[in-house]
């Protein structure tokens, strides 16, 4: 597990490293992004655990790809590993499986929505929230969080106003993304108990509920108090956890039948096929033997957190969120004065140096900036470089 190691990552037909030049381009006016440094999209630069590759290499070792099925055995890594990490026991009759959390996301809210529904998120968010219920003709209702000093909080009475105005479904992100919050007991019950008293389905994105900092602890919305009374689904995967994002295999965790009948019926009707045998055989494989690889990329990470918010909260205007959980930090740049426009364009043609402007996430992201540290600390200490010489 040698996370200082750098691959080069170019010509593999990689988004984060190859198409984000085309994006730029396209949004941004740049002319030429070849030198530029990519840490925005939310994929590592580590390589994956070697569990994985031996895995899929066994697999590939018997010549016929025909039809397969996910096993009692995947069934049950997934199970062992949820009881492990999060004390949290999953029944296997509550599992469905998808090609992603988004599809999943878009797959609950086209089953239990209809056109003109209110969909419900809090921003700033990850803008599949608001953008999948806009695509499928549902009102995208934004509920902004309160940004105190170094995290963000619910503001639960605008939050129940919202749930009066009819709200169906609400999307949470747990641990969130951007702001690395890991949500309170306490927050997650108060979650629950407005959607059992509005009838509100719950959809709680978990992905990023294994990267999860010393002195924090992340709460599977499921096993809260009164869960079983409100109508939640949840939606999570390994592929944020081990960098396996090419594998497209997500999980959906659903106890109640009747929600979970409806799901199987609309993703019958696409014609929906469960995850294939390599995705299979690499889940298991992370699943049964991933924890200690899990354990030194969060202590890795943790410290390439340390040198970003140790360097960047020097500049006059800056300040690091500090995150709870995921590889994702929050950059605090308003008090330069700068425009999102500007600091843009500082960041590309200046600095060189490719993360998310705020509004990515919304317009409550106005100000803010997205970085991915999950990379070699000699990748975060280019990066730190790019970034002071933009604002120089």
């Amino acid at each position: 597990m040698n996370f200082d190691e750098i691959y080069e990552r170019r010509n593999t037909n990689s988004l984060k490293w190859d198409l984000f030049k085309e994006r730029i381009r396209a949004k941004y006016d740049v002319e030429d992004g070849s030198d530029i440094l990519p840490m925005w999209v939310a994929d590592m630069d580590f390589a994956v655990p070697e569990v994985v590759t031996e895995a899929i290499k066994e697999r590939l070792n018997h010549p016929i790809f025909g039809y397969s099925y996910i096993t009692d055995e995947c069934k049950t890594a997934i199970q062992q590993w949820y009881k492990r990490r999060h004390n949290w026991h999953i029944d296997k009759s509550s599992l469905l499986f998808h090609s992603g959390v988004v599809p999943a996301i878009a797959t609950i809210i086209e089953t239990f929505t209809e056109p003109g529904d209110k969909v419900c998120t809090s921003t700033p968010v990850y803008p599949y929230f608001f953008n999948i219920p806009k695509l499928q003709n549902r009102e995208a209702v934004e509920v902004e969080l309160i940004q105190s000093e170094n995290i963000y909080d619910y503001d639960f009475d605008k939050l129940e106003e919202a749930f009066k105005q009819g709200v169906k479904a609400y999307i949470l992100c747990s641990p969130h993304n951007p702001g690395g919050v890991v949500w309170s007991k306490e927050d997650l019950e108060k979650l629950v108990q407005l959607c059992i008293k509005y009838d509100v389905l719950l959809i709680s994105d978990e992905i990023h509920q294994d990267i999860v900092f010393e002195g924090h602890k992340h709460i599977p919305t499921l096993t809260v108090k009164d869960a079983d009374k409100a109508k939640i689904i949840t939606v999570t995967a390994p592929t944020k956890t081990f960098n396996l994002a090419g594998l497209h295999a997500a999980i959906i965790v659903c106890p109640d039948e009747n929600l979970r009948r409806k799901i199987i019926q609309t993703k019958s009707a696409h014609g929906l096929d469960d995850w294939n045998i390599l995705a299979a055989a690499g889940v298991q494989a992370v699943y049964e033997k991933g924890d200690e690889w899990l354990d030194a990329m969060i202590q890795y990470v943790s410290k390439n957190i340390d040198y970003l918010e140790k360097e960047l909260n020097k500049l006059e205007g800056i300040r690091v969120l500090r995150p709870q959980a995921s590889y994702l930090v929050w950059i605090d740049y308003r008090e330069t004065g700068i425009s999102e426009k500007e600091m843009m364009d500082r960041l590309l043609t200046k600095g060189k140096l490719a993360i998310e402007p705020g509004t990515k996430y919304s317009d409550a992201g106005r100000g803010f900036l997205r970085i991915n540290l999950a990379c070699p600390l000699s990748t975060v200490k280019e990066g730190v470089e790019r970034f002071k010489k933009a604002l120089l």
